[in-house]
């Protein structure tokens, strides 16, 4: 049995159907490449440049104007004017130094609260908590600045690489520490506090999801020096999480709570010798 083929011509049509539509799609996004490029080389440049690819400050300097270059590009995509790029890029540079000097404190807070940790050298090279977190702290200036798109490039970016999803709107205070990592989202609207410590799988969410409610508060504030343990989900605009608490593996909050509260998730678990058992434990029908 012989498939029939299309045309020729119907294929051209399509593909052409696609690139107009593409073109009309797409002419102002940034290349998401080059978004990806310069999120590491800026992460880079800032922590891991003493591993031997840059040996003066000279260098730094160069790798410095190019990164420069290549965030102008990328703006200029969406702006496609030379002088708001300029401003643009004079605006984030000029934020670069107080974004160092708050990822320093984030790498210090894992070193000081994770037994595991033995140097800030590895906190820097290895954990994916500090790299979520350094990423987050680019895009979100972008997101201050009102640049569209490109925070939500790098953004999801470090999400892939890291499993961590923080989106660059969500506010978050100083001495950020987010342990293992892997299955972290943090919403929109979120607000963080200085000294918070999140462990994998939590999340900070929304109850509602309407597209209405898009420019209201949906996410929860989480005030200074609260732990939040794996697993736990907390949910809403209006919900408080006060001060020096610590939230529970596996709890399932929607509302606020005190300062100095602890939340947890009691479950019954029994243990017994298998031998014999008596009861079903598997029921097959």
């Amino acid at each position: 049995m012989q498939l029939t083929r299309s045309p020729m011509t119907n294929e051209l049509s399509f593909m052409q159907l696609l690139f107009q539509k593409n073109r009309k799609s797409f002419t102002s996004f940034p290349d998401k490449k080059l978004a990806e490029d310069f999120a590491d080389g800026l992460f880079h440049l800032l922590f891991t440049s003493y591993e031997g690819k840059y040996h003066t400050a000279a260098d730094l300097l160069r790798q410095y104007e190019y990164l420069r270059d290549n965030f102008s590009a990328l703006v200029f995509e969406l702006l496609k004017n030379e002088k708001d790029v300029s401003r643009h890029a004079e605006q984030f540079f000029a934020a670069i130094p107080n974004i160092y000097e708050q990822l320093l404190l984030d790498a210090e807070a894992i070193l000081h609260y994770d037994p595991a940790a033995q140097s800030i050298e590895e906190v820097l090279v290895a954990y994916p908590g500090f790299y979520a977190t350094a990423i987050h702290r680019i895009a979100h200036q972008l997101h201050i600045q009102g640049i569209k798109v490109l925070p939500r490039l790098l953004s999801e970016y470090a999400h892939s690489k890291t499993g961590i999803d923080i989106h660059p709107a969500a506010q978050i205070g100083k001495s950020f520490f987010i342990d293992h990592g892997t299955g972290v989202v943090i919403g929109e609207t979120t607000i963080i506090g200085n000294n918070v410590k999140i462990y994998q799988g939590v999340t900070l969410g929304a109850l509602n999801v309407a597209k209405e409610n898009a420019s209201m508060k949906r996410h929860p504030t989480i005030e200074d020096n609260v732990v939040i343990y794996s697993g736990a989900t907390i949910l809403g605009g209006s919900t408080v999480i006060g001060h020096d608490s610590i939230i529970g593996g596996n709890v399932w909050l929607t509302y606020s709570v005190l300062p100095y509260s602890v939340v947890y998730h009691k479950s019954e678990i029994k243990v017994r010798d298998n031998n014999p058992i008596p009861e079903a434990l598997n029921f097959v029908i």
